[in-house]
């Protein structure tokens, strides 16, 4: 393909503002692995049937071997390297560490960014409700339930502790009255 039938686009990913020429059928999941180099997101079926190619494309959950890069021109793009802060894990990556949700870990990105999305939007979920949220990606290791047990770990690390300084007053003597 000749330079005069790219395509210029504009694509902020982690944070990081980033502006190409591409091929007008370059898929995101190739933009994001081979021209940024970022090997996070990962290339499993190219069906959009396993998900461990899932980002988030301007906060939703998305099959990047579907989308094609010239898609996400003017957007916003998540990967799994954008998650942890230095070198702390996000709570998400974190749970999965701790609870044995990595397994052979080729999945793992894709479940952990559809999980972010999943806790974003419920930051409560009962097992059903993770079980049906991660039913786009599969695990062809073993099982799900250390899965879905690190996402309600995660869930219960994200939740927002209320009533802590009142418990921490009342450990004090001190109140509010």
């Amino acid at each position: 393909m000749d330079a005069a039938a790219k395509k210029s686009i504009s694509v902020t990913v982690n944070g990081a503002a980033h502006e190409r020429e591409v091929e007008p059928r370059l898929l995101l999941v190739d933009f994001l692995r081979d021209t940024l180099g970022l090997t996070g997101t990962h290339v499993g079926c190219d069906t959009s049937i396993c998900g461990a190619c899932t980002v988030l494309l301007d906060g939703a959950a998305v099959k990047s071997c579907t989308v094609l890069a010239v898609q996400a021109d003017g957007a916003e793009v998540l990967t799994i390297e954008g998650l942890a802060r230095g070198e702390k894990l996000h709570p998400i990556q974190q749970a999965f560490w701790d609870r044995h949700g990595l397994q052979c870990g080729f999945c793992t990105p894709g479940m952990i960014l559809t999980s972010y999305q999943l806790l974003r939007r419920n930051p409560n979920p009962s097992e059903a409700e993770i079980r049906h949220a991660l039913d786009g990606n599969l695990c062809r290791c073993t099982g799900y339930q250390h899965i879905v047990d690190a996402v309600r770990e995660a869930a219960r690390a994200m939740r927002p502790r209320s009533g802590g300084r009142l418990r921490a007053a009342a450990r004090s003597g001190r109140s509010r009255s």
